[in-house]
C-alpha cells in the first residue's frame, strides 16, 4: 500500500513534488511527440498537411473531452472514497468506469466515421487538403478506445502513486511514436496516415501496460468484478465537466480559429495557426501536469477533512505555478524564431504568421497556470459545477467573445490576441470563486 503511505507524509516541496514531476514529465513529453508528429508531417510533406492535422482536432477533441471528463472526475470520486476506507466500493466504480470507456469509445469511432466527410465538406477546403483530413482521421478513429484507456490509466496510475510508471509508459508510447512516424512516412511513404497510425500506437502503450497492471489484486484499485453504479458514473460525469468542457469547446474554438485564419489569410494562416497550438501546448502542460500530480493529494485530504495539509498544498501550488508562469513566458518569447524556423522555412509565408502570433499568444502564459489549477483544484474537491463553470467560461465564452470582436477590429493581429484577452478575463472569474470557497473548503 505504498501510495496511502506517500499521503500519510507531510505537504513539503519535495513530498509535493514526487507526485508532480512524474506527472509534469509526462504531460510535457506527450506534447513534445506531439510536436515531432507535426514536425514530421510539415518536412515530409508539408505545410498543407500541417493545416489538416488540425483541422481534425474538432472530431478529437470530442474523444479526448469524453475520456478526460470520466478520467478526471472519476478518479476524484474514486481517490475521495479511498479516503474515507470505502475500498471496496472504490474498485467497483474503478472497474464500472473503465467498461463504460470501452463502451463510449466504440460508438464514438463509429459516430466519427459517420460526420467527418461532412464536417470537412462545410470548411471549403482545396481537394488536396480535404484528402489529407480524410486519410489523417480515418486511420486516427481505429484507435479511440485504446485513447480512451491511454487517458483514464495515466491519471489512475497517479492516483494509487505509480506515478513513475506512468511516466515511463508516456515515454516509451512518445519513443514508439517518434519512430513509428520516420518508419510509416520516411520509409513507407505511408504519408499522413501513417502519422495517425503512430500516434494511434503510441497510445495504445499505456493502455496495455494500464490493463495489466489493474488485472493485479494486490494494487491499491484493481479490477474487481463489475457493478453497474450509475450513480457514480453520473457523479464522475459531472465532476469531470469541466475538464470535458476544456476539451471539447477547445475544439469548437479550434474550429473557430481555423474558419477565421481561411478567411483572413488562407490555409497558411491555419498551419501558422498549428505551431503557435503546438508551442502553447507545451507550455500550458506544465500547469496540467502539475495539477494532475496533485489532484489525487487534494481529493484524498479532502475525503478524510485533513484542512491543515490541504491547506498547505493549495497555498504551495498557487507558488509554483506562478513561478512556472515567469519562466514559461521568457523561454516561449526567447525560443520563438527557431522553433518556427522548424516548421516552416524563413521564405514561406507560414513563418512570419507564426512569428508574429506567437509572440502575441504568449503573453497567455502568464494567466494560463493559476486558471489551469483553480479548475483543477475545484474537480479534485469534487465540486464539478463550479470548476465547469471557469472552465467553459474560460475556453469557451471568453474566447468566442474574443474571437468575435477581435478580428473585426485589428484582423489577424486580433486573432493572436484573443488568447491572452481570454485568459485575462479568465484569471478575474477564477481568483473571485477561489475566494469565494476558501472558507468552505478551508484551504
Amino acid at each position: 500500500m505504498k501510495s496511502e503511505n506517500a499521503y500519510n507524509r507531510p505537504v513539503t516541496l519535495r513530498n509535493v513534488m514526487k507526485f508532480a514531476i512524474p506527472t509534469i514529465v509526462m504531460t510535457v513529453f506527450m506534447s513534445f511527440y506531439t510536436m515531432v508528429d507535426g514536425l514530421f508531417v510539415s518536412n515530409l510533406i508539408g505545410t498543407d498537411a500541417l493545416s489538416a492535422v488540425n483541422l481534425t482536432a474538432p472530431i478529437i477533441a470530442l474523444v479526448t473531452a469524453v475520456s478526460t471528463m470520466l478520467a478526471t472526475g472519476g478518479s476524484a470520486v474514486i481517490m475521495k472514497k479511498m479516503g474515507q476506507q470505502k475500498t471496496k466500493e472504490a474498485n467497483e466504480d474503478f472497474t464500472f468506469l473503465i467498461i463504460i470507456n470501452i463502451i463510449v469509445g466504440f460508438l464514438m469511432s463509429n459516430l466519427g466515421y459517420l460526420i467527418m466527410d461532412e464536417l470537412f465538406k462545410s470548411m471549403v477546403l482545396s481537394s488536396k487538403v480535404f484528402s489529407y483530413c480524410h486519410l489523417y482521421l480515418s486511420r486516427y478513429l481505429i484507435f479511440v478506445i485504446p485513447t480512451l484507456l491511454m487517458n483514464n490509466f495515466t491519471l489512475y496510475m497517479i492516483a494509487v502513486g505509480k506515478s513513475a510508471l506512468s511516466m515511463i509508459c508516456s515515454i516509451a508510447g512518445g519513443i514508439l511514436n517518434m519512430a513509428l512516424d520516420y518508419v510509416l512516412m520516411a520509409v513507407l511513404n505511408l504519408g499522413i496516415a501513417g502519422a495517425a497510425i503512430a500516434t494511434g500506437l503510441g497510445y495504445s502503450v499505456t493502455a496495455v501496460v494500464g490493463i495489466v497492471m489493474f488485472s493485479n489484486k494486490n494494487n491499491m484499485l484493481h479490477f474487481v468484478k463489475p457493478v453497474c453504479h450509475f450513480k457514480t458514473l453520473f457523479h464522475a460525469a459531472t465532476n469531470g465537466s469541466s475538464e470535458m468542457a476544456t476539451a471539447l469547446v477547445t475544439g469548437i474554438v479550434t474550429m473557430m480559429f481555423n474558419w477565421t485564419m481561411l478567411k483572413y489569410v488562407g490555409e497558411n494562416g491555419v498551419a501558422a495557426i498549428t505551431i503557435i497550438m503546438y508551442m502553447l501546448m507545451f507550455a500550458t502542460s506544465l500547469y496540467t501536469g502539475y495539477t494532475y500530480g496533485i489532484a489525487p493529494m487534494i481529493s484524498f485530504y479532502y475525503g478524510e477533512q485533513n484542512h491543515e495539509k490541504l491547506k498547505k498544498l493549495v497555498r504551495m501550488s498557487l507558488r509554483i505555478t506562478s513561478v512556472i508562469a515567469v519562466v514559461t513566458l521568457v523561454i516561449s518569447l526567447a525560443v520563438t524564431e527557431p522553433l518556427v524556423s522548424v516548421f516552416a522555412c524563413p521564405d514561406n509565408p507560414v513563418y512570419g504568421l507564426a512569428i508574429t502570433g506567437n509572440r502575441i499568444c504568449s503573453f497567455a502564459l502568464i494567466f494560463i497556470g493559476f486558471n489551469v489549477f483553480v479548475s483543477g483544484m475545484f474537480t479534485a474537491l469534487s465540486n464539478g459545477v463550479i470548476s465547469a463553470v471557469l472552465a467553459f467560461c474560460r475556453s469557451f465564452v471568453f474566447m468566442v467573445i474574443a474571437m468575435l470582436i477581435l478580428p473585426v477590429i485589428w484582423g489577424v493581429t486580433g486573432v493572436w490576441l484573443a488568447t491572452p484577452v481570454a485568459e485575462f478575463a479568465a484569471i478575474c472569474l477564477s481568483s473571485i470563486m477561489f475566494i469565494k470557497y476558501r472558507k468552505r473548503y478551508q484551504y
